[in-house]
């Protein structure tokens, strides 16, 4: 398969479109991002890497950390994470509210704000050092040390989080947070502020391609079949409200984030990032799920 032809084929074809959409400006750090610009990079398991464009600048990947923080939540709780939130999708925005309180302060899945949460008071609670360790897990699996958190993004979060304070209330008021709510809201926003390129992106996720063999990041231990639920979790959760569209038009489990990331496996053969901030009225990148659509009908490999 010629991977580079494709993705220059594709990258082509999607210029029409680079003006649909606008970035995350309800972020006052995300709205400094240059909105034109557009990164792809796809890495094989043997090895080989395609890429165009911006590939090498890095950006705010926000939400695409929960899947980092769902591998470490799934190793130190095992299945008693399921107590603490669902696997199913939401069908509703990835901040909704009226959801948590109905279903008591139980997130629908992971890949949601208030499944994220939860899993930062998890993390707070296990990791002897969280800040530390959790960006060091991302370090390894990235295979690049200099990978880190953008300080000033996660202010910037914080001062406009009114709603996800609410998640986090409500959350609380429901017995589903146990450190101070300040503490792991923090951490949730620095989470979200880590700031990775479409290269880097793509080789932490090949480790989430690969589920035949035992996941062994630092001292993140996942077997096999976790690796594969994790994207199962990714196939019907990872893209908000539109996890259907996503599955229905790309075919490869992923997770978007408001940066204008979007991540992606074909397992066992390679991982994808496309990277262009300009969102769609759900929360994803337009021209990031407009590539990917186009990926897997031009090389017909996804996992249906």
């Amino acid at each position: 398969m010629d991977y580079q032809k494709i993705i220059e084929d594709i990258y082509r074809q999607i210029q029409p479109l680079k003006e649909l959409g606008k970035q995350a400006d309800y972020i006052p750090a995300l709205a400094k991002v240059n909105p034109n610009q557009i990164g792809v990079c796809l890495k094989t398991m043997n090895g080989e890497e395609y890429s165009i464009g911006n590939s090498d600048v890095r950006f705010s990947i926000q939400s695409i950390s929960k899947v980092f923080s769902l591998a470490v939540s799934l190793c130190l709780e095992g299945d008693n994470l399921w107590k603490r939130m669902g696997k199913e999708p939401s069908g509703n925005a990835f901040n909704s509210l009226f959801q948590l309180e109905l279903e008591k302060g139980i997130p629908r899945n992971p890949m949601i704000n208030a499944g994220a949460i939860v899993m930062a008071d998890i993390l707070l609670s296990h990791l002897p050092n969280p800040e530390s360790d959790f960006i060091d897990f991302v370090r390894c699996i990235a295979k690049n040390e200099t990978v880190n958190y953008n300080f000033s993004v996660a202010r910037s979060e914080r001062t406009c989080g009114y709603l996800n304070a609410a998640i986090a209330n409500l959350l609380k008021y429901n017995n589903n947070i146990d450190n101070d709510i300040e503490q792991v809201l923090q951490f949730y926003f620095l989470m979200c502020s880590i700031e990775m390129n479409c290269k880097e992106l793509s080789q932490a996720f090949l480790c989430f391609a690969d589920h035949n063999n035992e996941f062994n990041f630092k001292d993140i231990h996942l077997t096999s079949s976790q690796v594969k639920r994790i994207n199962a979790i990714m196939q019907t959760c990872g893209f908000y409200d539109e996890s259907g569209e996503f599955s229905y038009l790309v075919g490869l489990p992923g997770k978007s984030g408001v940066g204008g990331g979007i991540s992606a496996v074909y397992p066992q053969r390679y991982a994808v990032t496309v990277w262009s901030p300009r969102l769609n009225e759900k929360g994803n990148s337009v021209i990031g799920m407009k590539f990917l659509e186009l990926l897997t009908t031009e090389t017909k490999e996804s996992i249906f």
